[in-house]
């Protein structure tokens, strides 16, 4: 075993919780995709007629489609936060001596140590997934129950695609930007939290909020009301793109909001909404990382399940399941994938936090305050991600109902939108709680020593 390979082994073992995070991220986010991959493998099966191949092919481009840039998304971020925490210390590698490339391969080895075992443990998963997805096709009429299920080199290229290369990508450049930094840059940096968003990112979120705010006018301007499905093509599409949009913009939404609420926060939540307040401006980066999983589930539930009550109020699905099944498809794999990544992503940024706690502790703050704090901090992130997943549910449901029913308000129950922000709070909250307790209950002075020691 050589040198850099004996460092990675120490440092996956040392490192648990954030390889976790990417491991389950890269595991849920293949199995997904091989699933609705797997669609279009089927559809080019002997005997399958042109009806059975073209509804297997749209739910694997579609939804499968948009599952990937999701997916994607998720998985880069959740690399990034897992290299954010080493930043010091790949810069004390540097001045120990260590070059560039040699700090960059020794993040790529270990990510692709654990993203190749997530991807090879989605396989099964994703198999399985696929052929319950073929089930349900089948049980709605929706394909011939006679269509063969396969799993063939498309499902496996996109899940490996997905997972495996898109982890290594995002982690060098993750690695290669942390490998150009001094040591004092870095030192900066990690104190700093991550306060500023790189301009790619900056202008890759103006897009695709541009994107969605186009969808809106188109679907209010080129498509004929009366052919619903159609207006649902382009109209479904602006929550997705206005959701990823904001999640990329989390930084800079969530130092706005910190100004804006700072007197609530701190008049409601005492000395613990101060402290809140204060590290959130301190590190923005990493407190608006839950953000982005709670506007991305608020926006595209809403738009979507909105949208498909009108439709069905109107009653112009009647021959039709498919674009329903499909629309609650798309919900049900956005809510379950984004909920798991916030609970993911809140657990990562709690185990890095307890370094804080436990400083904080040793200056006098109990573990109550630590929680009271943590839960002022949640009530802030759950207000302005359903406020940004609100807007961006919005800019479907509105152009999709104006166009189809020459009204503003949808003929559907506001259920719909209170059982959104139950969920949503219930789950952010809860996660951020539970991963809070179980960061500020260790020792402050075995934290501390163990930090110093890694």
């Amino acid at each position: 075993m050589n040198h850099v390979s004996a460092i990675v082994l120490a440092s996956l073992r040392r490192r648990r919780t954030a390889f976790v995070a990417t491991f389950l991220s890269v595991f849920l986010g293949s199995s997904m995709v091989m699933a609705f991959a797997a669609m279009l493998d089927t559809s080019f099966g002997d005997g399958v007629s042109n009806a059975d191949s073209t509804t297997l092919s749209i739910m694997a481009t579609v939804v499968g489609g948009w599952g990937a840039i999701i997916v994607g998304s998720a998985v880069v971020t959740t690399v990034a936060v897992t290299a954010r925490q080493r930043i010091t210390e790949l810069a004390l590698l540097r001045s120990a001596g260590a070059t560039p490339r040699q700090v960059v391969r020794l993040i790529v080895g270990e990510t692709a140590v654990v993203a190749a075992a997530g991807v090879l443990l989605a396989v099964p998963a994703g198999y399985g997934l696929g052929r319950v997805l073929l089930a349900m096709l089948s049980t709605t009429d929706q394909v011939s129950s006679g269509v063969d299920y396969q799993f063939g080199a498309v499902a496996l290229g996109a899940g490996i695609g997905v997972g495996f290369v898109v982890a290594l990508l995002a982690t060098r450049i993750a690695a290669r930007r942390a490998a150009r930094r001094t040591i004092r840059e870095a030192m900066f940096e990690a104190e700093a939290g991550g306060r500023k968003i790189g301009r790619v990112r900056f202008w890759a979120g103006l897009v695709c909020l541009g994107i969605a705010a186009q969808n809106v006018v188109l679907s209010l301007t080129m498509v004929d009301g009366k052919k619903v499905y159609d207006v649902q093509m382009i109209a479904s599409e602006a929550c997705i793109f206005a959701g990823i949009g904001f999640a990329l913009l989390a930084p800079i939404i969530l130092e706005r909001a910190v100004r804006l609420l700072a007197g609530l926060v701190v008049r409601v939540a005492g000395t613990p909404g101060e402290l809140a307040v204060a590290g959130m401006r301190q590190r923005l980066q990493q407190a608006a990382t839950p953000l982005m999983p709670i506007i991305v589930l608020t926006s595209i539930a809403m738009g979507t399940l909105y949208m498909q009550a009108v439709t069905n109020a109107l009653h112009a699905k009647s021959d039709d399941k498919a674009t329903e099944t499909l629309n609650y498809v798309v919900v049900g794999m956005i809510v379950v994938f984004a909920a798991v990544m916030l609970v993911n992503l809140v657990v990562t940024a709690m185990n890095e936090r307890r370094g804080e706690f436990a400083q904080q502790r040793l200056v006098g703050a109990t573990s109550r305050q630590l929680i009271a704090m943590i839960g002022a901090e949640s009530g802030v992130l759950v207000l302005v991600g359903l406020v940004f997943g609100t807007v961006g549910g919005l800019l479907t449901v509105v152009p999709f109902t104006l166009k189809t029913t020459h009204s503003v308000v949808p003929d559907a129950s506001a259920g719909i939108y209170i059982g959104i922000v139950v969920a949503v709070a219930a789950l952010t909250v809860g996660a951020m709680l539970v991963a809070g307790r179980r960061a500020t209950a260790a020792d402050a002075v075995s934290v501390l020593r163990e930090a110093a020691q890694a």
